[in-house]
């Protein structure tokens, strides 16, 4: 059973705004995180019930419906876009290890874009997915309340098993933070 104190950054947040995968992409991020159940390492990601994503915002509070119609709005105005997973990278703090999207200009002013859509929300204290200073990653495994071990072995297992992929940003969408993440809305990009 995952404990849920020990996720404080997670439980001061309420809401993000979720950058999807196309459904190909997504399966094979998906399979790198349940390989790292399979093998019995840890299962705290899957616990939280959550598609393979990129965080584009957190945010404290929102007014769902609002924000629903800026999603709507924003998704209108704005193209599917290439996605190209080109590394695994590590929070050794946290131990969380995650895909690592290979970042283009146009990823970052569709971020800056949402960002300035939905500036009327409150964003104190997530400045890691504020603009500038975002650290896009699709995570694979939580592996901090597991014995530190875990985490040695679940990276291993990642990093022979991961290979370059690309596919496509397809959608967006708000969840709410809970346990397990609850999926209010999603929206289509355009194409």
């Amino acid at each position: 059973m995952l404990d849920k104190s020990r996720f404080k950054e997670v439980k001061e947040m309420q809401y993000a705004i979720e950058l999807y995968f196309d459904k190909e992409t997504e399966k094979k991020l998906f399979d790198l995180a349940q390989r790292v159940a399979d093998e019995n390492l840890s299962t705290k990601f899957l616990e939280w019930k959550t598609r393979p994503h990129l965080t584009l915002a957190c945010f404290n509070d929102v007014n769902e419906q609002k924000c629903i119609e800026q999603l709507k709005n924003f998704a209108q105005n704005h193209k599917v876009m290439p996605a190209y997973i080109g590394s695994i990278g590590m929070f050794n703090d946290t131990k969380t290890i995650f895909a690592s999207p290979i970042m283009t200009k146009s990823m970052y002013q569709f971020q800056a874009e949402l960002h300035e859509c939905l500036k009327e929300h409150d964003t104190t204290g997530w400045e890691w997915y504020r603009p500038n200073i975002w650290v896009p990653h699709c995570t694979l495994a939580l592996t901090g309340e597991d014995e530190d071990s875990t985490f040695y072995k679940a990276s291993d297992l990642i990093l022979h098993e991961f290979k370059k992929m690309s596919g496509e940003f397809v959608a967006i969408g708000l969840v709410k933070i809970i346990f397990p993440v609850n999926e209010i809305y999603t929206i289509e990009l355009c194409r």
